[in-house]
Parts: C-alpha cells; sequence; structure tokens
C-alpha cells in the first residue's frame, strides 16, 4: 500500500485522539446535533468546541449543516464508530489480562 494512505490514516486517527473529541463522536452516533448541543455535553466553552469540531471537520469525521444562526453537525461516515467498538475489545482484553474489571465498558 502507498505510504499516502497511511498518512492520510494517521491523520484521521490524531484528530480523534482527544477524549473530548470522541465524546463528540460518540454523542453525534445517535443524530445531528447543534454546537449548543455538543457544548452543553463536553462542559467547554464555545471556543473549545467549535476548535475539536475544526479538527473533526478538516478530518472528514464530520460534517456540517447551517440552519439561520445555528450549525449542525453530524458523522459524515458513521461506521468511523466501528473503531469504538475495536478499541473497548483492546481495552476489554487488556482488563482481563491484568485482572481488572473493565466495566467502564458498555
Amino acid at each position: 500500500m502507498d505510504r499516502e494512505i497511511y498518512e492520510y490514516r494517521a491523520r484521521i486517527l490524531k484528530a480523534m485522539a482527544n477524549p473530548s473529541r470522541l465524546m463528540i463522536m460518540d454523542t453525534l452516533s445517535s443524530g445531528e446535533k447543534s454546537v449548543a448541543a455538543l457544548q452543553e455535553m463536553i462542559g467547554s466553552d464555545i471556543s473549545t468546541v467549535s476548535k475539536h469540531l475544526s479538527v473533526l471537520k478538516s478530518a472528514h469525521i464530520v460534517i456540517d449543516r447551517r440552519s439561520g444562526a445555528q450549525v449542525f453537525y453530524r458523522l459524515a461516515v458513521p461506521c468511523i464508530l466501528d473503531f469504538f467498538s475495536c478499541v473497548n475489545m483492546v481495552i476489554q482484553s487488556d482488563a482481563e489480562k491484568s485482572g481488572r474489571v473493565a466495566s467502564m465498558i458498555g
């Protein structure tokens, strides 16, 4: 495979590599949300949420839609969340090996 595809993958993973951005993605799994709704969910100021959304948009993970003064976001390709299932399996495996309980994973 061409190195360019690995670099593209790395840009996507780098955009995801933040707990707030992962929360945004997870929240958007249930459908489109306004910036205000995402701000309330994350508990950060609007500029911080906007920066996170900008990073996700630049990586083509989310897309936006304007309606008057409001901006709504949704996942560009919802299958990106399949990655969460795989990550959860890694966490579960680690918890089992170390004797911990991974109760936080649904």
